[in-house]
């Protein structure tokens, strides 16, 4: 017996949709999800900059 969870299917559900909206183009789905950012004035989805990423190492 195989268990689903309804949150999860629901999400499935709603990523088919939107990709579906733009036809599976990858470029026209992240530029979608670029426009919602900048309309709402909230990243969606940030990301450290390895670059410039603080450690804890001791410098010798």
């Amino acid at each position: 017996m195989t268990w689903t969870d309804p949150i999860i299917e629901e999400l499935h559900q709603i990523r088919e949709a939107h990709a579906a909206k733009f036809n599976y183009d990858i470029e026209a789905i992240v530029k979608d999800f670029q426009e919602k950012q900048k309309s709402r004035g909230k990243p969606i989805v940030s990301f450290v900059d390895k670059g410039k990423q603080k450690t804890n190492k001791r410098l010798s």
